[in-house]
């Protein structure tokens, strides 16, 4: 079992012992951010208590919360649909390269079948004029 740590923190001006299983380092930061939201909303109403902040940092921090975690379902929604996307053009390169190894192939063929005829054209151009020529 992992060891807690004991982390001494100042929020708000008051001095508070946390425990976790975080590091001190992460703690701290946690700590900090809470003193900055709870500072910020003192400093913008100077009137309210250090409990009313802190209640109304808390909804801040909530608020943030639900929309870094609808953020995160939208973004998983967009990845799995990127995923999806790439799995299509995936298949679809396999296809047009298959479809294109057919048609290179066809190609070839081609060429061959021409350069034959071409093969076969000369020699009758060549029979043509030797026989142009023993009638001349």
């Amino acid at each position: 079992m992992a060891e807690k740590n004991k982390v001494e923190v100042r929020i708000a001006g008051k001095d508070y012992i946390l425990v976790g299983d975080e590091s001190e380092e992460y703690i701290q930061k946690i700590a900090l951010y809470m003193d900055k939201k709870i500072n910020e909303i003192m400093r913008l109403n100077n009137k309210l208590s250090t409990s009313m902040a802190s209640v109304l940092s808390a909804i801040n921090v909530a608020d943030d919360y639900f929309k870094a975690c609808e953020n995160v379902v939208n973004l998983s929604k967009e990845l799995k649909e990127a995923k999806e996307e790439i799995e299509r053009l995936k298949e679809e390169n396999r296809r047009l390269l298959n479809e294109n190894a057919i048609v290179s192939n066809k190609n070839t063929n081609l060429q061959l079948e021409l350069a034959k005829r071409e093969a076969e054209l000369n020699e009758v151009r060549n029979s043509l004029e030797k026989l142009t020529r023993t009638r001349l």
